[in-house]
């Protein structure tokens, strides 16, 4: 009898598992493997650039003009903005209704201590404009900054598309690439169990599982926002639209639980590439759309956002009112853009709005602690989120098509 090889979502789970056990049991050895995790980030750094290039490249090519750049681009930002505002309020309505700041019995840290995370400072223009136009396609690419090489992909798609038959030379051989690189990633993905083993071992060593206990009322609050927004809010989007919801999961239940247990929605960005193409979203939208996903489209963190902020208030016995609550949704909305491609963005953001309404910085330090785990939840809802979007677009452009078998990108036919 052949062995069947079990799939990769079993074996992520299994090395979840022993992960658990093994920092549960083996305290001082378990951080140690924390280079298995090491190793597959870097691995998944290494492919992303040339991936979304390449990727991008084609499906800009086949868009062929600015012009219809410039409308799946507007659609895109609508959803994008239409869809970080339900988030920055489910987070808001969730924290003030369970209050777990007020309900939770916390030793608070002293409103002068050191927290290692500086606060934003707000959204500056300029600063954002430097970040999203690169001097040096090659810079941004070696620091794997998404956004800037979005940006340079669509003047060379489009400048290719423009040429004819010399450009068609140049996005066929990118076509080539692409098919390349999910053959990477494929080898790539054969590391994620141990990756995961690795990162579940080190963070269950370092925190133990005690941490859950007393936080297990925050925990739950705010994983109960997750649910509701990606059960609610993201399949109402879906049921209105005809997308099959629960058949989009099923697609990308592999991507969404590498996110969850590496807390890393960048680990799972190509292999949630792949999995939207066998979905049926157009190759140009998932090109386009998922990229630009990745910068303005975090869902899950954008919730975090105004759900931590208000919770630090509340533990603080600071009362925040419905003009600051609105004026802080406002704020978010604009100055997360100004984020992508920092370090634990949403901590600095959050640090930046508690600066802002004079509540303690420190504060932060309730939260570091469960940190990890909160960053599971909302690095898996990220990557629904940005699934949906591309589901969205791809609809509304009418290229949302059957299953397919394998992913499908087709040559680009220039005159």
């Amino acid at each position: 009898m052949k062995f069947k090889k079990p799939s990769l979502i079993v074996q992520i789970f299994v090395g979840m598992t022993l992960g658990i056990i093994v920092g549960y049991f083996w305290k001082d050895f378990a951080p140690s493997l924390r280079i298995l995790s090491d190793i597959f980030m870097r691995l998944i750094k290494m492919i992303i650039a040339p991936l979304v290039f390449s990727v991008l490249v084609v499906g800009v090519a086949k868009v062929g003009d600015f012009k219809s750049v410039g409308r799946i681009g507007i659609k895109t930002l609508l959803y994008f903005t239409t869809a970080a505002i339900v988030a920055l309020l489910l987070g808001l309505f969730l924290v003030n209704v369970f209050e777990p700041g007020k309900t939770m019995t916390l030793e608070l840290p002293a409103a002068n201590a050191e927290v290692g995370i500086e606060a934003s400072k707000g959204f500056d223009t300029g600063n954002f404009i430097e970040h999203i136009i690169p001097e040096s396609i090659v810079a941004v690419m070696a620091k794997n900054e998404i956004l800037p090489i979005v940006i340079f992909a669509l003047f060379f798609g489009v400048a290719a598309a423009s040429i004819g038959k010399t450009g068609k030379v140049v996005v066929d051989f990118f076509d080539s690439v692409s098919h390349i690189m999910f053959k990477v990633t494929n080898y790539v993905m054969a590391f994620a169990p141990l990756g995961v083993f690795g990162a579940i071992a080190a963070v269950v060593a370092k925190q133990g599982l005690g941490v859950l206990t007393g936080y297990l009322y925050l925990i739950g609050t705010f994983y109960l926002g997750l649910f509701l927004f990606v059960f609610v809010v993201l399949f109402l989007i879906c049921f209105f639209l005809k997308i099959k919801f629960f058949k989009l999961l099923g697609h990308i239940k592999e991507p969404v639980l590498l996110a969850f247990s590496t807390a890393s929605s960048e680990a799972a960005m190509p292999k949630t590439i792949e999995s939207l193409e066998r979905f049926g979203c157009g190759n140009r939208i998932i090109s386009f759309v998922l990229p630009l996903g990745y910068s303005f489209n975090l869902d899950g963190s954008m919730m975090y956002m105004t759900f931590a902020t208000v919770f630090i208030a509340q533990a603080y016995g600071i009362d925040m009112s419905v003009t600051d609550q609105i004026m802080m949704l406002l704020i978010l909305l604009i100055t997360s853009k100004g984020m992508a491609g920092i370090p634990r963005a949403s901590l600095v953001v959050i640090a930046g709005m508690l600066d802002h309404f004079n509540i303690p910085v420190a504060g932060l330090l309730l939260l570091l602690g469960i940190d990890q785990i909160l960053d599971m939840g909302r690095s898996a809802t990220n990557v629904v989120g940005n699934a949906v979007a591309t589901a969205v677009i791809s609809k509304w452009e009418g290229e949302l098509h059957a299953f397919r078998k394998e992913p499908d990108i087709d040559h680009v036919k220039l005159d």
